[in-house]
């Protein structure tokens, strides 16, 4: 339905007040109004010192105004896009069997196929519920509609998971500076005979951080992708729910597995380790050492 009302604005808004019609070679005028170039120029015709707006009736001294060559494109894609959905809907009217070439009535709820009547009593679907497309149809078009709502939830949360995730990633970058700084601090005092185990301690820790970080990115891009595919599917669903009854049966059994294959990603933690207890031995080790040549 979305579609069909995004279509008819996109006609209304590619459409010339005067004819009607989609626009010919349209040209815009200054108060901001689309017209045909002939319509307008019919318009305007026998007029000499003031040039009305034929909609908005604004008056203008000079019969000025501009190709829109953008508004020409919009309207070959408005065209198109109408061709094409009179096109598919006449195919889905029409639709038949490919083995009997008659049309498609029946719907069997076990395996999920369209069928012409004699299809129905085939071994294929013997004791099979079928029913008529119609109620088929209404069912499961209320199934997809219900799951919306859930996925609009689960894309949610799923979110809000992303932007924990990624004020994480920064408050990490904040923990691993402040380490650095407090190490530093440390090693200042006695830089000049700690100086190898502070760039190891520095080294660990930075190299830590980049591991930290590859598994909060990986994290992020599992989050990222999984919302990526619930928004495909949440697309897929609120599209096939404006189709016609055929055009949902086609593609409910494929959906409904792509709605049940989804798994929400498990949010992994991630921590700084600790070199307090490291340093303080380095330190005391330092100390003991000088205090033997004092």
């Amino acid at each position: 339905m979305e579609f069909v009302t995004a279509l008819a604005d996109l006609r209304g808004e590619g459409s010339c007040p005067i004819c009607l019609d989609y626009l010919k070679d349209p040209v815009t005028i200054n108060c901001g109004h689309n017209f045909c170039f002939d319509c307008l120029d019919l318009s305007w015709k026998d007029l000499n010192d003031a040039f009305p707006c034929p909609v908005c009736q604004f008056w203008f001294p000079e019969r000025k105004f501009r190709r829109n060559p953008q508004l020409c494109n919009l309207t070959e894609i408005a065209k198109l896009l109408q061709i094409r959905r009179s096109k598919r809907k006449r195919q889905e009217e029409n639709a038949r069997c490919e083995k009997h070439n008659q049309f498609l009535t029946l719907f069997c709820v076990k395996d999920l196929q369209i069928l012409w009547t004699q299809c129905s009593f085939s071994a294929e679907h013997q004791r099979h519920y079928i029913c008529p497309i119609k109620k088929a149809a209404t069912y499961h078009r209320r199934i997809l509609e219900s799951s919306i709502e859930p996925l609009k939830t689960n894309v949610e949360r799923v979110e809000k998971v992303i932007i924990l995730q990624n004020r994480k990633s920064l408050e990490l970058r904040k923990k691993v500076e402040y380490r650095k700084e407090e190490i530093n601090s440390e090693f200042e005092q006695i830089r000049l005979f700690l100086q190898n185990e502070q760039e190891a301690l520095l080294k660990q820790i930075q190299d830590e951080e980049l591991d930290i970080l590859s598994k909060l990115n990986k994290n992020l891009t599992t989050f990222s992708d999984h919302v990526s595919t619930v928004k495909h599917l949440l697309k897929e669903i609120e599209d096939k729910c404006v189709r016609s009854d055929l055009a949902v049966l086609r593609h409910v059994k494929g959906i409904r597995q792509k709605y049940q294959n989804l798994k929400c990603p498990e949010l992994s933690s991630f921590g700084l380790k600790e070199y307090g207890f490291r340093l303080l031995h380095s330190i005391l080790a330092w100390t003991e050492l000088y205090s033997s040549f004092r």
